[in-house]
């Protein structure tokens, strides 16, 4: 079976915003091809505000996380492979999921192999080591 790690994030993700609650999610800095800012880093980790209203042109598909932000007033692209999301959760009372990094399952499943930023997916409109046609979620204001 495919991971059910990027499901999971864009489930509970949806889920928090229909609540009108704040959707966090904490980021493995640690994971390759990771790019936040650095500034911002604590123990390895980092956490982002995904509000609607505070990120542009936000990307949630099988293989990754990104989105455009404002940290301290400067610009900046975030892209976070979905093997880093530790967890997703509502800021205001904490529901959510953290996830288990050592998920045998998901462990070197290539579905969430961490990829360069600008991987283009094949032409025929799917991730074909994910079984055919990749779940996107954007956002765009």
């Amino acid at each position: 079976m495919l991971p059910n790690k990027p499901y999971l994030v864009r489930a509970f993700y949806e889920w928090i915003c229909d609540s009108e609650c704040t959707p966090y999610v904490v980021v493995d800095t640690t994971v390759d091809y990771v790019e936040v800012p650095e500034e911002f880093i604590e123990n390895n980790q980092i956490v982002l505000n995904l509000t609607p209203s505070a990120i542009r042109d936000l990307v949630m598909d099988n293989r990754y996380l990104s989105f455009t932000a404002q940290f301290s007033g400067v610009i900046k692209n975030i892209y976070a492979p979905i093997a880093s999301i530790v967890a997703v959760y509502a800021k205001e009372n904490g529901r959510g999921m953290i996830f288990d990094a050592n998920d045998e399952e998901e462990a070197g499943h290539p579905m969430l192999e961490p990829i360069p930023k600008g991987f283009k997916q094949a032409s025929d409109g799917g991730d074909e080591s994910a079984g055919g046609k990749t779940s996107h979620l954007k956002i765009i204001k």
